[in-house]
């Protein structure tokens, strides 16, 4: 009977979200953009997981008062329906559009570098902006990567976000690793010969490493630096900033330099915490930008939330 319950509550939702879906296409992209945007701006902060983003921003940035605050959580929520407003309509995004929905790239020199290099890259970013935008404007420039992705409790609804993201791939065909053991075994694979691997590294991860963010210490993934340092290959960072509706402009930087102190554990320690401090330095630069809705410092700094 549960399993029955279930399966209608699937089906159900799947429904819903292929309904939305197809509204939103309708619709253009800017316009798409919009609509979820405003209508997740409007509800977010009265749901419970808003508590999270507020004590975040205590933890991080005490220096802002209630109102600072509570407008970046507005800004938050914002950011995240508009990047799902615009996930229907990325594979139709031009680039280098002289006004409304469009994309650009800063930094497109480092990809045309590793394009040309060949050879294992990894790509480090971080749920900022519209984060789903990164791997097909980087496909478009030569250098398409695989990715980690964590699968929707609904499968339904999980096969749905999945065409969506290899419709904006168009026909760049890359592997998606599930996260877990067998897909960071199936990500190293992939690496050791020769593939391109981006990794969003900014949630805390229980069984990693501790580094310090935003100057508190904090559970950090270590896999990316160790791929890295293993492998000896280019770490090329990079975001999304968000220009205006369905308008994005995608940053690249130069490679980060690897350290290399002939004590693995100290490089692997380094690396880490540089990744985390350029992370750090993004969200920085708009707060609103960042999706502060998990618990990213030690679970007793969140007292008894939900």
């Amino acid at each position: 009977m549960k399993k029955r319950f279930v399966a209608i509550r699937y089906r159900l939702e799947a429904l819903l979200a292929v309904s939305l879906v197809r509204v939103l296409e309708r619709l253009r992209p800017d316009q798409s953009s919009t609509l979820l945007g405003s209508f997740c701006r409007f509800v977010g902060p009265y749901l419970p997981s808003s508590r999270i983003v507020l004590r975040n921003l205590e933890l991080a940035m005490p220096e802002l008062d209630a109102a600072a605050r509570a407008r970046i959580v507005r800004g938050v929520w914002e950011n995240l329906g508009r990047t799902l407003g615009e996930l229907p309509h990325l594979a139709a995004l031009e680039e280098n559009t002289p006004a409304g929905p469009g994309f650009e790239v800063q930094g497109a020199e480092y990809l045309a570098q590793q394009a040309a290099r060949g050879g294992p890259v990894l790509f480090v970013s971080g749920h900022i902006g519209n984060w789903e935008m990164l791997p097909p404007a980087v496909a478009r420039h030569g250098t398409p990567f695989a990715s980690f992705y964590r699968a929707a409790g609904n499968p339904l609804v999980d096969n749905l976000l999945r065409s969506l993201r290899n419709r904006a791939m168009g026909s760049n065909v890359v592997p998606l690793f599930a996260k877990g053991a067998k897909g960071a075994r199936g990500a190293l694979a992939y690496v050791s010969g020769g593939g391109r691997l981006g990794m969003l590294v900014d949630q805390k991860m229980n069984d990693g490493i501790e580094a310090t963010f935003f100057g508190r210490p904090t559970m950090t993934a270590p896999a990316l630096a160790a791929m890295a340092l293993r492998y000896r290959c280019p770490v090329i960072p990079g975001y999304v900033e968000r220009l205006g509706p369905a308008r994005l402009r995608i940053v690249v930087e130069p490679p980060l330099e690897l350290p290399d102190t002939g004590d693995k554990k100290q490089d692997l320690q380094l690396l880490v915490q540089m990744v985390n401090d350029r992370l750090e330095s993004w969200i920085r630069q708009n707060p609103s930008a960042w999706l502060w809705l998990h618990r990213r410092w030690a679970k007793e700094l969140y007292g008894a939330q939900k």
